[in-house]
């Protein structure tokens, strides 16, 4: 080398080798860091663990009722939610229940951040309560205990607030939906509206190619696993096996995009990934009967959709039973509960709208495109858009006519209409649809349906099996101390106790990251070394992913190869040619009531004044748009409350809405035909009628077409010449 040659020091070489020192300084940095981020996670899981009721709700909370001094204990707990000094609680706006669910994970996800559930229905003014649970269930809890523990609750919630313009609104996350479902089927009388979010309710239900996990219980031969699992746990289930479920669903963030992010974001990640790590490992145990309930009657039986759970008195689990708008919240992106999980029950119980109304039902559903399973609980962007919206509307959902509606949200801006009589960012709506709508997502063939009925049976007699030939030999040989140990044992635990303090290794990572946050130098962004890292991750992020859906796709053609053979369908006593669908007819009672409830509305259509007249016309214009608008929810409460003479509570005004559009479904022509005998004979106080119906129709949009045509007809019945007879809509005027 000769040392007159002057480019070498400074040539490409040498910048080459200074970047990748660069580069190497940064990694290793960032591993000491990504190490002791590790063992905050190990010693933050250890604190949490060992509080005696562990959460990761982040407001105050007081506590209300005590679950476990109840005649029927259980480990569940109301409380309510203190709200921040900022927030301004109207205590006549209906309260918020919001329920967590228990899937192996500790309490809080609903109030996991300002921008949750709990946040964004105290921003909008309701008071707000959570039904959490401790971490162990009390001895003989079963689920059937806990829906009548829960009912306690919410009566308690309603005995608070006697003021109250509505009953509670329940929100059920993933598996404490069909719980609230069950609960509100069989005391239809506590509710309000009734919002699932992720919650799976129609288990069999889901396309070929695509949500693997309906098929976990046909692969394993049944329910006889869960069995064996808890009497591996001395009668109880642990519920890290539920959430190494989820985990096994993505494995390339399980193995590798979950640390990867924190190790390629280490200066500015640690808190983020910390506080969803203390929930994520906040596991809960629950006993053998509640999780053989869940698999046999939900996960394997799919018998909540079909109608058939039976509780203890014998009576059976009805979805149709409940009266109160059920909102159904799911996502396109969410592999755990996809939306023909979330939807699909409505097809099991429905044979079409007319159904659905004859019930007396009102259903909302809306359907994100994207988001995650946890993203519908935790992301502050699905809280601030769908949930604020459905805790501002919810009165708007709460009177919507029965039938099938899907809510939609348009961005607020500028050139809104009426822009003023809108809350938030968005503006709302709910559309109406048909069942073609949800069928047009995608479901079952009946082939498949036979298959899973097969898988189902074939699960009754593995089970059977195991709890007469080898359940007594396991129980006679678990014990308490043996179970813990094995509870300890888990791979989720380990992982974070293997990084905690308690490790003598750790102490060493601790100090080492010390010095590197002294010391710190980032490496710079245009760095070759840290693109081939990205790429690099990105290639294992893609063969993870592509080993993923070879095994989903194994998984699927195995189920459906054996459960679809013919010969074991016929086995376990599955006809291999029928087509039955599982939707059970409505019942004798029921019918009978409904019957005579049409009788009587049908005896009132010339019955009433001018409030029946005035909500029957618009309810006969408005159902045009095939649509309801916040705005228009809106101009009708103002004009409401500028009439303080006739004023009406929500749930009288509610009850007046319904038998109005019943009396339109009966015989739209006679209720019609009908409305000039209602009206008043003053002329000047049917103009201030027909000017409201015009107020609340331009609210939300142009009146024209059809909506136009059906005005003038309303116009003539009332005995007016159309339009020039009403006064134009001042919101603000109104509102004063």
């Amino acid at each position: 080398m000769s040392l007159d040659n002057p480019q070498l020091p400074g040539g490409p070489m040498s910048g080459v080798v200074a970047k990748a020192v660069e580069y190497m300084v940064d990694a290793g940095q960032r591993s000491v860091l990504l190490l002791d981020i590790l063992r905050q996670r190990g010693d933050q899981y250890r604190e949490h663990v060992a509080q005696t009721a562990p959460h990761v709700l982040s407001y105050a909370a007081e506590l209300i009722l005590d679950g476990r001094k109840l005649d029927q204990p259980v480990n569940y707990a109301l409380v309510r939610i203190i709200p921040p000094k900022d927030v301004e609680i109207d205590l006549k706006r209906r309260p918020f229940v919001v329920v967590d669910p228990r899937a192996g994970h500790g309490p809080g996800i609903g109030g996991f951040k300002a921008d949750s559930e709990i946040g964004v229905a105290m921003k909008a003014g309701h008071p707000c309560y959570f039904i959490g649970f401790l971490p162990e269930p009390m001895p003989g809890q079963t689920i059937e205990r806990i829906a009548r523990a829960e009912a306690i609750f919410i009566e308690k919630v309603i005995e608070r607030h006697p003021e109250a313009d509505g009953k509670p609104c329940v929100i059920g996350n993933c598996q404490a939906g069909w719980a609230i479902m069950i609960l509100a089927s069989l005391r239809p009388e506590l509710f309000g509206p009734v919002i699932v979010a992720g919650a799976p309710l129609a288990y069999w239900a889901g396309v070929h190619g695509k949500y693997p996990m309906r098929y976990s219980g046909g692969l394993l031969g049944g329910s006889w696993l869960t069995a064996l699992s808890s009497d591996l746990g001395a009668g109880k289930f642990d519920g890290a096996w539920l959430v190494q479920n989820f985990e096994n669903q993505n494995p390339s963030n399980t193995l590798w995009s979950k640390q990867y992010n924190v190790f390629s974001k280490v200066d500015t990640e640690a808190d983020r990934y910390l506080e969803f790590e203390r929930w994520w490992g906040g596991h809960v145990n629950l006993n053998a009967e509640e999780i053989q309930f869940i698999v046999d009657e939900l996960f394997i039986g799919n018998n909540l959709a079909g109608g058939r759970v039976k509780m203890s008195n014998g009576a059976a689990v009805d979805l149709r039973n409940i009266h109160s708008p059920i909102v159904v919240f799911c996502s396109k992106g969410d592999n755990i509960t996809p939306p023909q999980q979330a939807l699909h029950w409505i097809l099991d119980l429905y044979a079409d709208v007319d159904e659905i109304r004859a019930h007396g039902q009102t259903i909302v559903y809306t359907v994100h495109e994207t988001v995650g399973h946890l993203g519908i609980f935790v992301s502050g962007g699905v809280a601030k858009k769908e949930h604020a919206e459905f805790s501002s509307n919810i009165d708007l959902i709460d009177v919507l006519p029965p039938g099938l509606y899907e809510a939609t949200f348009e961005a607020r801006g500028s050139d809104t209409l009426n822009d003023e009589l809108a809350v938030g960012q968005w503006v709302m709506r709910c559309e109406a649809r048909t069942l073609d709508d949800i069928r047009a997502m995608g479901g079952n063939s009946p082939e498949d349906e036979r298959r899973f009925e097969t898988a189902k049976r074939v699960s009754e007699m593995n089970l059977a099996a195991y709890q007469k030939f080898v359940q007594p030999w396991v129980k006679s040989m678990v014990t308490p101390q043996m179970a813990e140990m094995m509870r300890n044992w888990h791979p989720l635990r380990l992982q974070y106790e293997a990084f905690s303090s308690e490790n003598p290794w750790m102490k060493m990572v601790e100090n080492a990251a010390e010095k590197a946050r002294d010391t710190r130098k980032p490496v710079a962004e245009d760095n070759p070394f840290l693109a081939f890292q990205e790429r690099l991750s990105k290639q294992i992020v893609s063969s993870l992913d592509q080993w993923r859906d070879s095994q989903e796709a194994l998984s699927e053609a195995m189920f459906l190869a054996i459960y679809g053979s013919p010969a074991l369908q016929a086995a376990v006593g599955v006809d291999p040619q029928s087509a039955a669908s599982q939707r059970r007819e409505m019942d004798p009672k029921r019918r009978e009531l409904l019957q005579a409830r049409t009788a009587e509305l049908t005896s009132r259509i010339g019955s009433g004044g001018m409030r029946e007249a005035g909500i029957r016309a618009l309810l006969y214009v408005g159902s045009a748009r095939g649509m309801v608008d916040e705005r228009s929810l809106e101009a009708l409460r103002r004009l409401r409350q500028a009439d303080e003479a006739a004023r009406m509570t929500l749930s009288e005004f509610k009850m007046l809405v319904r038998e109005q559009f019943f009396m339109l479904l009966l015989n739209r022509e006679v209720a019609l035909a009908a409305i000039p005998k209602l009206l008043l004979e003053n002329m000047d106080e049917r103009r201030k009628a027909f000017a409201a119906i015009q107020d609340v129709l331009s609210a939300s949009a142009e009146i024209s077409g059809e909506v136009a045509k059906r005005l003038k007809q309303v116009a003539g019945l009332f005995g007016l010449d159309g339009h020039n007879n009403t006064v134009p809509f001042d919101p603000k005027a109104r509102a004063s």
